[in-house]
């Protein structure tokens, strides 16, 4: 097990526009639904309709992704705040 333990620490995790992508990825899954949309009956004859329920899926986790990752930054921002609150 030697030559698996790990020989330095960890980087700290990257922060950064966290909602802002979240959000812009879930309006790219839900474009994407929308412009194949009008192609359905293709999909279903060429056994591609996969594809267009693949996109709903994405937009529909895409929400519960920006829910998610709000209610995370609320809680980094409070914690943030009763951080300084009680060095002053």
């Amino acid at each position: 097990m030697a030559k698996w333990t790990p020989k330095h620490e960890a980087p700290e995790p990257l922060e950064g526009p966290v909602v802002a992508t979240i959000t812009g990825g879930t309006i790219g899954w839900f474009a994407l639904f929308l412009i194949q949309l009008p192609f359905y009956g293709w999909f279903d004859d060429h056994g591609h309709l996969w594809w267009l329920w693949t996109c709903l899926a994405g937009g529909g986790l895409g929400l519960i992704g920006i829910w998610y990752v709000r209610k995370r930054d609320a809680a980094l921002k409070r914690a943030a705040e009763l951080r300084s609150t009680s060095a002053e």
